[in-house]
């Protein structure tokens, strides 16, 4: 198994902090957002390689963090050649970058570099193992903010039967996260994606494809999970970690 971090975006809503610098290297806690996201990835014993896939503007920086960073993993860090936020890949043509790049031919763990999440690793690849290709779900509890995310209904047996990305009128209080497993000889349905002339950008439209395609199985994080995508959920994220804060 091989894992995927997606952070080549340029995080224009969190300007000025990332004017400089990627998302996924602000701290959180005294530590980058990406060590809190790689670190737990240790726990899946078949995981045994770690992709960070970065634009050509951060990837130095990438490359200067991975070199002191002791991480329980081999990690390698990918530049797709992008310079700005009018000329990038998209999350999704990251994918197929990093497949392509990567020569990767293993079952694939994908997860925004955004995305600050509580979950055990261990349980997410059984669950994997069990089913077949998974989303990692939170229950927000209340449908109104699912809009600004990917609205999912399940069968009665954790099966995907819908998926909406931004939903105008939610139906359901349950979102993808940006965490997905994605077995081996389904990564081909990327390409054909794209092929397709589909969003590049968001995965959730990939993944809304993808559930008409394949089944989908829908697996529900318990524990806490942010979305930093913006200077406000950034400085709440931080302010819930105050004996680690900087």
């Amino acid at each position: 198994m091989k894992a995927l971090v997606l952070g080549a975006g340029y995080a224009a809503r969190l300007y000025p902090l990332t004017k400089d610098r990627p998302k996924s290297l602000l701290p959180i806690g005294g530590r980058p957002i990406l060590e809190w996201i790689i670190e737990p990835l240790s726990q899946i014993p078949e995981l045994d390689e770690i992709f960070v896939l970065s634009n050509h503007r951060f990837a130095e920086q990438f490359e200067k963090w991975a070199g002191t960073y002791r991480s329980a993993r081999p990690i390698r860090i990918l530049d797709d050649g992008t310079l700005s936020h009018e000329d990038r890949l998209g999350a999704v043509g990251d994918m197929q970058f990093a497949i392509e790049r990567g020569r990767i031919r293993d079952d694939l763990l994908v997860i925004a570099g955004d995305n600050l999440i509580e979950y055990d690793p261990q349980d997410f690849a059984a669950f994997f193992r069990k089913h077949g290709a998974t989303v990692a779900l939170k229950d927000l509890g209340e449908r109104e903010p699912v809009s600004q995310y990917s609205g999912v209904e399940l069968d009665a047996h954790g099966r995907i039967v819908r998926f909406e990305e931004k939903p105008p009128t939610p139906e359901t209080s349950l979102i993808s996260t940006g965490l997905y497993l994605l077995p081996r000889k389904q990564l081909k349905l990327i390409a054909e994606y794209l092929e397709r002339g589909q969003n590049r950008d968001a995965p959730g439209y990939y993944l809304e494809w993808l559930h008409r395609q394949v089944d989908l199985w829908g697996y529900l994080v318990r524990g806490s999970w942010f979305d930093i995508s913006d200077i406000d959920s950034y400085n709440k994220a931080c302010e819930l970690h105050p004996a680690k804060r900087h």
